[in-house]
């Protein structure tokens, strides 16, 4: 059944899956006749649209932008999307996309789910790194490219949760790399990923060391570029509160990695044998203390005061109590 629905954040991806479903079934001379995008508030209109064959040559491509059908669907319009679907021409295809998740007990999203193909184009959170690993690792493998863990793990952290980003990167390296089937390394990923692309989790690692001065450069050239604080402040947090339930569950001498992952939350239970390096000179008051000062300063920011004043105040008190551990 030539249905699709694509929802999630991730403008990049979804763009790239849309382009490609573009060109497999539209003819470029034909386009004109045979391709139509269509607003959220035209959603009869899309169904209408779906049911007349194609023009000339190819097959017809019928686009319904950020549709609310998967949030909110009166009765009227759930039969008519049930009749659609069901009679839908199989030179049709309709798409359907929306930024927001669908609500799965709607009659409407279990159509779409039933008769047709759903994906998810979710960003991953900032500080789920096993997620963004991950997505760069699969991104890699669809451009036929082959990571070294360590070069997969330096690209996580330059590039976070940018898919954008995450695409220019390996096609630089992909140029750079004189043999296809020689795996990318850690050497190739620091030579030609800019140094100077900080990222938040790396305010976060030279905030737990202390180094306040490293920590004032991030976060301004993080600002200066337009990152929006409340984003830095969302991995900073997800971070420390990680930091701190590890530092606890060491405290309480807990030694089993899957038992300190499920109570931080950790989808990679390897990881906590980094982390707990990482915490190892910390302690658990000093981590309670800097989660509690970033709660604050949301607390501040989303109360409007000045965000890069209030933001280097709390950054200066953070390194304040890490310096007193390490």
């Amino acid at each position: 059944m030539p249905v699709y629905f694509y929802w999630g954040e991730d403008s990049f991806r979804l763009e790239r899956a849309i382009q490609k479903l573009r060109d497999q079934v539209l003819d470029p001379a034909w386009m004109a006749f045979n391709y139509d995008r269509l607003p959220s508030e035209s959603t009869v209109e899309a169904l209408n649209q779906a049911m007349t064959p194609p023009l000339g040559m190819g097959e017809r491509l019928v686009w319904l932008e950020e549709t609310k059908i998967a949030q909110h669907c009166p009765k009227d319009l759930e039969q008519e999307l049930e009749r659609t679907l069901s009679q839908l021409p199989d030179t049709t295809h309709l798409l359907l996309t929306s930024s927001n998740k669908p609500d799965g007990r709607l009659k409407s999203t279990k159509l779409l789910k039933q008769m047709g193909i759903v994906e998810e184009f979710a960003l991953p959170p900032p500080w789920d790194t096993d997620k963004i690993l991950k997505q760069v690792k699969a991104q890699a493998q669809e451009q036929k490219l082959k990571l070294e863990p360590e070069a997969a793990e330096l690209l996580t952290t330059a590039v976070g949760s940018d898919s954008r980003k995450l695409m220019m990167e390996l096609e630089k390296l992909s140029l750079f790399a004189a043999d296809p089937l020689t795996p990318i390394s850690a050497e190739m990923v620091t030579q030609l990923v800019p140094a100077s692309a900080y990222n938040s989790f790396q305010l976060a690692a030279t905030l737990r060391q202390g180094d306040l001065n490293r920590s004032l450069d991030i976060l301004t050239h993080l600002l200066d570029r337009n990152e929006p604080a409340l984003r830095i402040l969302t991995v900073l947090v997800g971070q420390f509160r990680t930091w701190l339930w590890v530092r606890i569950k060491m405290d309480q001498g807990e030694r089993d990695n899957k038992v300190i992952a499920q109570a931080a939350e950790i989808g990679n239970p390897n990881r906590v044998f980094f982390l707990r390096k990482e915490v190892q000179s910390l302690s658990t008051l000093a981590l309670h203390q800097s989660l509690a000062a970033l709660l604050d300063l949301e607390f501040n920011l989303k109360r409007g005061r000045p965000e890069r004043e209030t933001f280097q105040i709390s950054l200066i008190q953070i390194a304040s109590l890490m310096n007193r551990c390490n």
